[in-house]
């Protein structure tokens, strides 16, 4: 019998090294070959997968009648505080599906929370300051990362096999602005490259 177990709990600890063993990296550029930041990149969950954890405390400032990051990545379930650091208030709003919210009127040194519960994105501006825009890209999957100033995102520990690979921007010109091809995932670290077309922003 407890040869059996250990059996199986050998078999379990082999299957979860080999199931969830591979990187991936990702190089994400405009159609010149010129590395795109603040593109969200993800792999889907499917039944089974592990569910993303959480996260408290994300942090979406308001400096500069501007917000700081342009694109934040928040798993489902997330609280993002937003700030205030100007010397003037801002109202904050968004009027995404799932994600609707509004912030009104609120000071420097002032902060507000919000909970965002549905997967989706969510586009932010300021009822005071229009040139103020940024999204939140709400995700119900472990595998996600946004692209740094050098176009590069990685995924770490992604799951194993063919998967979907989803590529998102907010002023990407493909249909709800995403990308999608499939990635083999084997051990180590798979590289692919994908190029959006960007539209300049309205």
């Amino acid at each position: 019998m407890l040869g059996r177990f250990l059996l199986s709990a050998a078999t379990s600890l082999l299957f979860a090294a080999q199931a969830w063993a591979g990187d991936v990296v990702v190089r994400v550029t405009t159609p010149d070959g010129k590395p795109l930041p603040d593109a969200v990149v993800l792999i889907p969950a499917k039944p089974g997968d592990p569910k993303p954890a959480p996260v408290d405390g994300l942090r979406m400032a308001q400096s500069g009648k501007q917000f700081t990051p342009f694109v934040m990545i928040a798993p489902v379930g997330s609280t993002v505080e937003f700030p205030n650091l100007d010397k003037f208030r801002h109202h904050v709003y968004s009027f995404s599906k799932g994600n609707k919210f509004e912030l009104e009127l609120y000071g420097r040194e002032e902060k507000r929370v919000i909970t965002f519960k549905t997967a989706g994105v969510a586009a932010l501006g300021c009822n005071i300051h229009d040139q103020m825009v940024a999204f939140i890209r709400v995700v119900d999957t472990p595998w996600a990362a946004k692209s740094g100033p050098d176009g590069v995102a990685r995924l770490t520990a992604a799951p194993e096999g063919s998967r979907p690979l989803e590529v998102w921007h907010p002023y990407a010109t493909a249909k709800n602005q995403t990308v999608t091809q499939t990635v083999s995932v084997s051990e180590g670290t798979t590289t692919v490259t994908v190029v959006l077309n960007i539209a300049p922003p309205r």
